[in-house]
């Protein structure tokens, strides 16, 4: 095994979320928290598109490594109404999902030695692509007493002579935390100042709450506009995690180069769910209205009675479906006969006792915090925060 591929930690939440499902095929009552998949179908007008187009034959064939032309059509009249971001087809790359998107961008960026600046708390899968593309992950940690939020002096402070790249993500996958439209500016303007690039995750753009006035960088901070990679997807919006469908979006040399990349890596991304991922983007917002006021209810209900167990403070998120709870007051006291003093043995043992699934801090670069997707029904989440509760009592 090379040296380069087995450096490379498994996905942690595919992880908690396979040994729950596993545990659940066996016939035990497991709930889990791990997976950030909404819970609700697909539209059903998607799915139409993807019957019909697996009925016509064009869509049997081969079509353009870098995306069928109707998507990328559509992508970039998304992509204006969303963000207000006026972008050409040939600054798009459509991919096999988001981690795609994320691979390809910084194997596209980066060379050996070159340093990205990585937010923390951070979702697991930043800091693999980073260092699978040759380039080192600056981790720039934020906690719950700045929102999960990192500062411009914050990131100046870890900013050297080997820093290419900032990973901007907001609303953010672990913690929820939404950046505001003038903290947004600020860090645009940082990143002006000293010519550095962009890579932003805007694929939870969609799932915002409280009326938080944010929006994209790139729109934000129009002097960046050139030096920036905007990732996205159907996947959250759409509830359409396993059809695959992601992009990225940057100048056109660049996209050029990871197209060329992708070509001989995977070709084009399946025909029919291109033509369904055309569908969602030509549709209105309507069903991601319908999963927002959901997620929103479930977002309340698991902050409150988080709050509720002793030792537990959780923060409320502004955005995604993540709650990201600090559990550093029940860590390094007795539980079920024993002492656990980091996260990762809590979760463990949380799976073992109330036979509920959460990732970790560990995994996100934050020991001592646990995240948890609201993304399920109200009735399974209301049932297992109420088994942590027990626990902990």
């Amino acid at each position: 095994m090379s040296q380069r591929i087995g450096a490379i930690a498994e996905s942690a939440t595919l992880k908690v979320d396979a040994k729950a499902k596993a545990l659940k095929a066996e016939g035990r009552p497991v709930i889990g928290f791990g997976a950030g998949e909404p819970d609700f179908p697909t539209p059903g007008y998607i799915v139409d598109a993807a019957v019909d187009a697996a009925r016509d034959p064009k869509n049997h064939r081969y079509t353009p490594a870098g995306g069928l032309p109707e998507l990328k059509a559509a992508i970039v009249a998304k992509t204006k109404r969303d963000s207000g971001l006026e972008i050409t087809p040939a600054q798009v790359l459509v991919t096999n999902g988001g981690k795609q998107a994320v691979y390809q961008s910084f194997a596209a960026m980066l060379d050996p030695g070159d340093e990205v600046l990585l937010p923390a708390p951070y979702w697991t899968t930043y800091p693999e692509c980073i260092q699978l593309a040759g380039g080192a992950a600056v981790e720039v940690f934020a906690d719950e007493t700045q929102g999960y939020k990192v500062t411009v002096d914050q990131l100046e402070a870890a900013r050297t002579e080997r820093t290419k790249v900032l990973l901007f993500v907001s609303p953010s996958n672990p913690t929820g935390a939404v950046y505001t439209a003038d903290e947004i500016r600020a860090i645009g303007a940082w990143v002006a100042e000293h010519g550095l690039w962009v890579v932003t995750d805007e694929i939870y753009e969609h799932l915002l709450y409280d009326g938080v006035e944010t929006g994209s960088i790139a729109t934000l901070c129009p002097e960046i506009a050139d030096y920036t990679i905007v990732l996205n997807g159907v996947a959250k919006t759409y509830a359409m995690t396993g059809w695959r469908v992601g992009w990225m979006i940057g100048p056109t040399d660049l996209v050029k180069a990871a197209t060329n990349l992708q070509s001989h890596a995977t070709s084009n991304v399946a025909n029919v769910s291109q033509r369904a991922a055309v569908a969602a983007l030509q549709g209105d917002l309507s069903a991601v209205d319908e999963m927002r006021t959901a997620f929103d209810r479930r977002r309340r209900t698991i902050v409150a009675m988080l709050n509720e167990i002793d030792g537990v403070l959780c923060p409320t998120p502004e955005g995604a479906f993540y709650a990201f709870p600090s559990v550093k007051g029940l860590l390094g006291r007795e539980h079920g006969g024993r002492v656990i003093d980091t996260s990762a043995d809590l979760a463990e043992y949380i799976l073992d006792k109330a036979e509920v699934a959460v990732v970790p801090g560990e995994a996100f670069g934050a020991p001592g915090y646990l995240r948890l997707s609201y993304a399920l029904g109200d009735d399974d989440l209301v049932e297992g925060i109420t088994r942590l509760q027990k626990l902990f009592s």
